[in-house]
């Protein structure tokens, strides 16, 4: 099935089996909100941090105290999260029809200039789990500060297959 243009996802609990990646428990909110809110074919994620168990695994901006490699696994992690959040509300990574959009927010010096590969942390291994066919826009900002103190916030937004 074709859906946005995109081959419809199929054995992303398989490659996750493959890759021997377990996802953390599925993530809780912080506050008034929930995680995820879905609108007919449309989950829309709420923000995904780099925690664990309400842990936050990084603190501070990317270019200061944190590297480009600390900022890239922190993205990961997160990505992890949103991924946990997905199989929950879903019940199987496999009911993903495409990736819509992906926003990442990164906390950030004021020089700092290498986002992309900070966002490539979250990319690549959605890349990984769903294959080439579901890469999807994305939007990279830098930010002052986010939640907790934590490095990178991200948002993802997937269509459900049928």
């Amino acid at each position: 099935m074709v859906s946005g243009g995109k081959a419809r996802a199929t054995g992303a609990e398989q490659r996750l089996e493959n890759l021997g990646i377990k996802l953390p428990p599925p993530p809780t909110p912080f506050g008034a909100y929930v995680e995820g809110v879905r609108i007919g074919k449309l989950l829309f994620l709420s923000g995904m941090l780099p925690v664990v168990d309400r842990k936050p695994q990084y603190l501070g901006r990317v270019g200061d105290k944190l590297s480009v490699e600390d900022g890239y696994k922190a993205a990961e992690l997160a990505a992890l999260s949103a991924l946990a959040s997905i199989k929950e509300q879903l019940g199987s990574l496999d009911k993903v029809a495409s990736i819509a959009k992906i926003g990442i927010y990164i906390a950030t010096e004021d020089n700092f200039r290498d986002h992309p590969r900070v966002a490539d942390g979250a990319s690549e291994l959605l890349l990984k789990v769903f294959g080439a066919e579901m890469l999807s826009g994305r939007i990279v900002l830098g930010v002052a500060s986010l939640p907790l103190g934590v490095p990178v916030e991200i948002e993802i937004l997937v269509e459900v297959a049928d």
